[in-house]
């Protein structure tokens, strides 16, 4: 992101996106134009136990290191900030300690080593999908969801902990969701907003407007409340930076924390879709399509529930995909371009992708009947499924890099479809049009394939890759009472729009029809092969 010379005067909101492989910073007016922002690349320890891990004070360094250098760049001035929000990975556990250190890495939203102790909790003589009848309607009933058997709900991770590491358990004071890790840092203040512990699956989220921890759900999951942070409503204004905090960022005392959003919640503000019944998809590391309704509901069958918005008063309907632009990003790194590929490419070089879209380009739609298979990291919507596996189905020695290219971009599309068509179902009606936003959306070919491959019109936000940002600037600029949420909506522009070509739609209908077939004679097949591996 590159920074343009700031309007003195014009007030601005630092957000501050924590995803998986990155942190993004941004400076970003009330109105929520972007005048400047700055990247810094994060490590990520992936274990051969289904463990994935990052380090928290990693994720601080790359804050203030981007925010400095996005300070340094004159895209804004500090004396122009008036508030700090963050968007982030969610699904994660930071274990603190009383001065809230953490006290081992922070488990992140991939970590599936706690898929054991969740099935455990959960499980019951008379069960329905894993999970005991009972249990089960009574979490529906009040938190909207149940924890997932993946293991990869914070659920899991601190059942996990406690089991594995009591040490660390022992010495923990609270489990903070990486959002609000990061808020303690900014502010001194140990809270989670009600969107962010929606995943804990231990709230009673019927009414939005007074959600709390419930002891029923805090004992079937196993969880100690006094190990939880306390909760404030969505976009609360948790007070001023501390002065530490502030001294490191380079920005004034008075600049004031915003509780912020996960990063599904923040991209829902963010793509503009802030009316009920708007989707949006977006295609970043992992995937999602989501829209905001008017209404509590679950669908247990699919992994997806309308849950505590990152609006006050809102649900979202909420559900994700673990693998999307991971996937394009591991065939470039580990199959076509990799240092140690032999052909003298660096494989971090930028215009790759595009190098590779250009590719793919030249192939024809169905990539000449080659279907790619994107569950590199197991499943969650539409199947919650740990031990499924990616990999390139029908390939021939006529097989060429550029088909594997779009087999890639096509295969992260049918399961866009697949869990689209769970999405209609759920808010009952057919959904003519939808945006799309994150890294995948800046390629031009990608959109026309999603266009293609659902069959409704997508529309490409401007600055995709800004969503997370832009929406955490929106929260806050409403928290701080500077913005309505209706006016959000027309501070959004689309970039272009694409419809669907009707030349493909039979052919696309066609392969996305096997591509479900693909999983349904095959999962048993990968359940015995990742039975013991699984991520």
């Amino acid at each position: 992101m590159e920074g343009s010379v700031s309007h003195a005067g014009e007030q601005a909101i630092l957000a501050i996106d924590l995803g998986t492989s990155a942190v993004k910073v941004a400076a970003v007016t009330l109105r929520g134009r972007i005048l400047g922002g700055d990247v810094e690349p994060l490590e990520l320890a992936l274990l051969p136990d289904g463990g994935a891990e990052q380090q928290p004070e990693a994720w601080w360094r790359a804050i203030v290191l981007a925010t400095r250098r996005l300070l340094a760049s004159g895209a804004v001035r500090a004396e122009d900030v008036i508030g700090v929000n963050c968007s982030s990975q969610w699904s994660g556990t930071v274990a603190v300690d009383a001065s809230g250190t953490p006290v081992c890495p922070a488990l992140i939203w991939m970590d599936s080593r706690g898929a054991p102790d969740v099935k455990r909790a959960v499980g019951g003589f008379l069960s329905v999908e894993g999970y005991d009848v009972r249990r089960l309607m009574t979490w529906i009933r009040l938190s909207g969801g149940v924890p997932s058997l993946s293991g990869k709900d914070p659920v899991g991770h601190i059942l996990y902990l406690r089991r594995e590491r009591p040490d660390v358990y022992r010495r923990t004071y609270k489990f903070l969701e990486p959002k609000d890790w990061l808020n303690l840092k900014l502010s001194g203040r140990c809270a989670a907003s009600y969107d962010s512990i929606t995943l804990h699956w231990v709230t009673d989220n019927r009414a939005l407007g007074r959600i709390a921890y419930d002891d029923r759900l805090l004992k079937m999951a196993g969880l100690e409340r006094e190990k939880l942070p306390d909760l404030v409503p969505a976009s609360t204004v948790l007070g001023p930076l501390q002065a530490q905090a502030a001294s490191e960022l380079g920005l004034r005392e008075d600049v004031q924390v915003v509780t912020g959003a996960p990063d599904i919640l923040a991209a829902a503000v963010g793509s503009g879709a802030v009316g009920d019944f708007e989707p949006h998809l977006c295609v970043g590391t992992s995937s999602w399509l989501c829209c905001h309704v008017p209404y509590k509901k679950t669908d247990l069958f699919h992994q997806m529930a309308s849950v505590p918005s990152a609006l006050p008063g809102r649900y979202l309907l909420a559900n994700e995909q673990e693998s999307a632009g991971i996937c394009l990003t591991f065939l470039k790194d580990n199959i076509l371009y990799g240092r140690d590929a032999g052909a003298g490419t660096d494989g971090d070089a930028p215009d790759l992708y595009r190098v590779m879209e250009a590719q793919a380009g030249n192939v024809p739609a169905g990539s000449d009947q080659l279907i790619f298979l994107p569950w590199l990291n197991g499943e969650r919507s539409p199947v919650d499924d740990k031990s499924l596996r990616g990999g390139f189905f029908n390939q021939s020695l006529k097989t060429t890099r550029a088909h594997m290219v779009r087999a890639v971009m096509e295969g992260v599309a049918y399961n866009s479809r697949w869990l689209f068509t769970y999405v209609e179902q759920f808010v009952g009606r057919r959904l003519d049009s939808l945006r799309i936003i994150g890294g995948g959306a800046r390629s031009a070919l990608w959109c026309q394939i999603h266009a293609d491959v659902l069959g409704r019109a997508v529309q490409q936000v401007d600055e995709p890759v800004l969503a997370n940002a832009r929406g955490a600037a929106f929260q806050a600029a409403v928290a701080l009472g500077r913005l309505t949420v209706e006016e959000i909506p027309s501070l959004v522009p689309v970039a272009r729009t694409f419809h669907p070509d009707s030349k493909n739609a039979a052919l696309y209908d066609e392969l996305f029809r096997e591509f479900v077939n693909i999983y349904k004679h095959n999962k048993a097949i990968f359940a015995r092969l990742n039975r013991a591996r699984s991520a």
